[in-house]
């Protein structure tokens, strides 16, 4: 197996986001990447840097106004610096315009207000995604490594490991949310398309890939799945319920299977035996498997209680289904956890 990752996908160093009413602290670290590097280099899986793709891979997946917005927003806040007027070190919105999360409301036009504090509020979400000054290039930089092992899956049929962090999952076509920018995975679906005409993204995050489902929820060549915590008391809220089944020409190709709070190996595992058991009636030619390790009983955020041995199961099962596949990182919090989490993935993956 190929693993891809950017040095440049560190420097972006958010210091704050705010949750239930408070500034709190980061937990979306460089040192998060350190440790997945390290689970890497003690398997001996080499770590290849992707070429730089630009913004051409994104332009699929991604609005034109967006990625202008960030490519552009830390340069033009800090420019707001005048007297009396003193913007924080990272760009923050202040105001957001309503968006229910319903499918109808996912075909916005560019926002019709050149202001950078009124495009703040619209093209980030949440308050968890500040932009620093590197990290347009870190969250780019990161989508390059999806694509670079999806041109790897392309070009040998078999696995590749893309180390995105930032993550993706819950990035939409035009706007962040939820630690992510840009939609690594979805990112690596697109390339895969260029080699098949049916693809399907797996997600086992402990979060809902609203991002992710939001970028294909209307189209019949990708399908997508998505095991999480029941989103009616969790993050993102407004998706991921089982109702979801994609609409117009995507009808059926959507698939949400919601865990109740608490939920471990047992039962994510049934869960994943019937996402599979979906995605082999569906026939994707390539997978692209969105994997997270925030599903850890001990990670800060989680709400879910797997155990390192269920990442095992998981990469076995993921393997059964016997297609190339490329996966992406998405969430993980707990740094000690998901580096083995990784190791015994790749062990599950290996020995299937």
């Amino acid at each position: 197996m190929k693993a891809f990752f950017s040095e440049e996908q560190l420097l972006h160093t958010p210091q704050q986001f705010m949750r239930l009413g408070r500034i709190s602290a980061p937990t979306d670290l460089p040192s998060r990447a350190h440790s997945l590097q390290g689970a890497l280099a003690a398997r001996g899986i080499a770590v290849q840097a992707p070429p730089d793709y630009g913004r051409q891979p994104l332009e699929a997946i991604h609005s034109a106004d967006y990625l202008d917005y960030l490519e552009t927003a830390f340069t033009r806040w800090q420019a707001l610096k005048a007297p009396g007027v003193d913007p924080g070190p990272e760009v923050l919105p202040n105001l957001s315009p309503y968006y229910s999360g319903r499918v109808e409301s996912a075909g916005r036009g560019p926002c019709p207000s050149p202001s950078i504090v009124a495009q703040t509020g619209y093209y980030l979400s949440d308050l968890s995604c500040p932009i620093g000054p590197h990290t347009w290039r870190s969250a780019l930089r990161s989508t390059h490594s999806a694509v670079a092992a999806a041109e790897h899956v392309a070009a040998t049929g078999g696995s590749a490991y893309a180390l995105c962090r930032p993550s993706g999952h819950h990035a939409h076509r035009d706007r962040a949310g939820g630690f992510c920018y840009l939609n690594s995975s979805a990112a690596a679906a697109a390339r895969l398309l260029q080699t098949w005409s049916k693809v399907a993204v797996l997600d086992v995050d402990a979060h809902h890939g609203d991002g992710t489902q939001n970028i294909f929820y209307q189209r019949a060549d990708v399908m997508t799945v998505s095991l999480h915590a029941d989103p009616t008391g969790y993050y993102p809220f407004y998706t991921g319920y089982a109702h979801e089944r994609g609409h117009g020409a995507g009808e059926g190709c959507n698939l949400n299977l919601p865990l109740p709070h608490g939920a471990g190996n047992d039962p994510f595992l049934r869960a994943l035996d019937s996402a599979l058991a979906a995605l082999a009636g569906y026939g994707p030619q390539a997978l692209v498997l969105a994997l997270g390790f925030d599903t850890y009983k001990d990670d800060p955020i989680s709400v879910l209680k797997l155990d390192i041995d269920a990442y095992r199961d998981i990469g076995a099962r993921v393997a059964s289904l016997g297609v190339p596949t490329v996966v992406v990182q998405e969430g993980g919090y707990m740094v000690q956890a998901i580096g083995p989490a990784l190791d015994a993935f790749l062990q599950g993956l290996a020995r299937a």
